[in-house]
């Protein structure tokens, strides 16, 4: 289907010349100049209302800390523990900037300014630390313009390059010490070895270093170069070795950000090359992978060396391939896959972790506040002008501040079938970077953000259209 508004239009690396797509586009209803079919603007308003208020509990509770714990008010580490490092205000800086709380804005970066540092000698997971820290830290230096918030960026991501550079086949250890660094856990994935193009070659632009892109993009190739003869990738993988340690092939975890990573890298920087391994890979997963069941759109799990089905769980992270089937032209696609998924929030009010999409059962009843249904939500939206996906937008926001607002901020549900749904004393770092801002993009029109020329991370940091 062709578009008619190219929704990812981005500088090359270290050049001028602009390159088709963006992650997200004029807003649809602007774009056209047709009136909206509904005042979304209550809507926005409760979103910011209720992130503001879990944000005030989180200061005058648990500043500083990874996570605060919204049932007994309490503070929680999460990449190491006893080291907290502000993950939750460093996710939250640039979604705060979008909602115009530039005192909160300040606060935040005061803290960081004089608390954060990164010289822990404690092993870091890379993965979480790339797309969380460099990529949080990027986003609000992309927002504020503050030049300490880039020095800490680089910082932390020049910490994570031995687990690179000392891998002999060019792809990351899952582990490295801040302050060592020494490497560990050569046992990975996909996901772990090829989810840092963005926020690597940001640095490489602002910087003008390219080492973090060729490194970046290096771990992609590797991983490209070993798919089967169906085309499809398995998800784990040794890093001294490069030897597949399974055979199964998904878009969900550990599988799904590597696919999004190679659209975005071409979208960003303009590498004509990542847009071929996407394109390779996504008519692979489309030939091999996809199944109807009544009508609906899902991937099941299988064999990526014989095409076999495995499984037919289905994630609820992987809702998010939805948007990325939109955003790189297969709408059709997408869109049946959303509303596979919107099966599945009609059916259980919260979409549950898992299900089996054969039998529309929940394998897996919890969910840690999941933000991927209405990230993809956002982005067909962006791409189709189809008010449907905002309603489907509104009705994902409305469940979760029924069933996960506690007393001090918003938890994770233990059981999304239970009356009513069981929470866990627990917030996810990403709440404050992720769905909170889908639902703020969707429903407000900004002024801070450009819907024609924008970028959003898979932590969905914003890397790209910040108007300042």
């Amino acid at each position: 289907m062709p578009r008619s508004i190219p929704r990812r239009s981005a500088l090359r690396l270290f050049g001028g010349a602009a390159v088709a797509g963006g992650l997200l586009a004029a807003s649809p209803a602007v774009a056209s100049g047709a009136p909206a079919r509904r005042n979304w603007k209550p809507v926005a308003e409760a979103v910011r209302r209720e992130f503001l208020w879990a944000w005030q509990h989180y200061v005058e509770r648990a500043m500083g800390a990874d996570h605060i714990k919204p049932i007994s008010g309490g503070r929680e580490d999460f990449f190491v523990e006893g080291h907290s490092i502000g993950l939750s205000l460093v996710e939250a800086i640039d979604t705060l900037w979008l909602m115009e709380a530039d005192s909160e804005v300040e606060r935040a970066v005061q803290w960081i300014k004089g608390n954060l540092r990164f010289d822990v000698d404690a092993p870091f997971q890379v993965f979480e630390t790339n797309i969380r820290m460099v990529g949080g830290l990027a986003a609000a230096y992309h927002c504020t313009g503050e030049q300490r918030l880039l020095e800490l960026a680089v910082d932390v991501a020049d910490r994570l390059l031995p687990a690179f550079t000392e891998s002999p086949t060019g792809l990351p250890y899952r582990y490295v010490n801040l302050a060592t660094g020494a490497v560990s856990r050569p046992e990975t994935n996909i996901v772990e070895v090829g989810t840092y193009i963005a926020e690597f070659g940001i640095l490489s632009e602002w910087t003008g270093d390219r080492r973090y892109f060729d490194l970046a993009k290096q771990a992609m190739r590797v991983v490209y170069d070993k798919r089967t003869e169906l085309g499809l990738l398995p998800h784990d993988i040794h890093a001294e070795s490069g030897e597949w340690r399974n055979r199964q092939a998904t878009v969900g975890p550990p599988g799904d950000s590597y696919y999004e990573y190679l659209w975005d890298g071409y979208a960003l920087f303009g590498d004509e090359e990542l847009r071929q391994w996407y394109d390779a890979l996504t008519d692979a997963i489309l030939a091999h992978q996809a199944e109807r069941h009544q009508n609906m759109l899902w991937f099941p799990q299988v064999d990526a060396f014989t095409g076999e089905v495995l499984s037919h769980e289905q994630s609820v992270l992987a809702a998010f391939y939805a948007g990325l089937l939109g955003e790189s032209g297969r709408v059709a696609e997408g869109r049946a896959y959303h509303d596979a998924f919107n099966t599945v929030q009609d059916e259980f009010g919260v979409i549950p972790t898992s299900v089996d999409c054969s039998t529309m059962s929940a394998s897996d009843r919890s969910n840690a506040l999941r933000p991927e249904f209405a990230d993809s939500a956002l982005v067909l939206w962006l791409e189709t002008g189809d008010e449907i996906f905002r309603e489907r937008a509104n009705v994902h926001f409305d469940h979760m501040v029924k069933t996960s607002k506690a007393k001090y901020g918003f938890a994770a549900l233990a059981d999304v079938t239970a009356k009513p749904p069981s929470q866990e004393d627990t917030c996810p770092g990403y709440w404050w970077s992720e769905q909170m801002k889908y639902y703020w993009l969707l429903f407000s029109d900004t002024p801070r953000f450009d819907y024609r020329n924008n970028y959003l991370s898979t932590e969905a940091n914003l890397l790209r259209g910040a108007r300042r």
